[in-house]
């Protein structure tokens, strides 16, 4: 047998154990594989492109995600829900601790899960796209973070709670923007490739500070006029 013939029958075993993978094995390395995918080419790349990298039929690909979209929202729980943790929110409502320490740690943790280029890439793709992995994701931010933290802060300020006096877009959106200054590190890391801080831990820990040193004056001025609760 040939040097040649004997490397076409070693490429046609190794293709054979490639189709012959377990069910669930091949899944998730057509998910693993998309993630990267779309992270390098965002949404506008083509699924038949995708099989061409993983050296697979389109089919194969079809097999197991019958539409693009099902492929796209199997990404979006291996990305977004499995690195978001539940647990977060507990820590938020932990009255144990002042609320400010309870941000830092928070923050800390969540830092570290989505500073990673595919985290990144893949969210702001799916957002200049129109795709709901961006909404979706910022609804869950919401109602996990952002309006439990708002209350948390009303509550150490012996102010009105959202149920006697609902939170307003001002002070929403403050937190909204002490978290956008976090994501932003990432963005200028991993979208726009420029410079970003060595030490991101002690930065946010300084941003979450300032954030908190401020907050106490908005936040009094948008309950004027209401009872403090008892």
């Amino acid at each position: 047998m040939t040097g040649r013939s004997q490397s076409s029958r070693h490429g046609s075993v190794e293709a054979g154990k490639r189709v012959h993978l377990p069910a669930a094995q091949r899944e998730q390395q057509i998910v693993e594989a998309a993630i990267t995918f779309f992270a390098e080419h965002g949404f506008e790349g083509q699924t038949r492109e995708l099989a061409k990298t993983m050296g697979i039929t389109h089919s194969a690909i079809f097999r197991y995600f019958p539409t693009k979209d099902a492929l796209i929202e199997r990404v979006y729980e291996h990305v977004f829900l499995k690195r978001w943790d539940p647990a977060w929110k507990a820590l938020v409502i932990d009255r144990s601790q002042p609320l400010v320490e309870r941000l830092v740690r928070f923050y800390g943790e969540y830092s570290r899960r989505i500073f990673d280029p595919p985290w990144v890439r893949i969210f702001v793709y799916s957002g200049m796209k129109g795709y709901a992995i961006a909404p979706r994701y910022m609804e869950l931010v919401r109602d996990d973070l952002i309006v439990p933290a708002c209350a948390e802060l009303r509550f150490e300020l012996g102010l009105p709670s959202p149920d006697a006096h609902p939170l307003g877009e001002r002070e929403l959106e403050a937190f909204w923007a002490l978290h956008g200054k976090v994501f932003y590190l990432a963005i200028r890391r991993y979208i726009y490739g420029v410079p970003v801080p060595s030490d991101v831990s002690t930065v946010i820990v300084d941003d979450v500070r300032v954030f908190m040193r401020g907050m106490p004056d908005l936040m009094r001025e948008c309950c004027a006029g209401w009872e403090k609760t008892t």
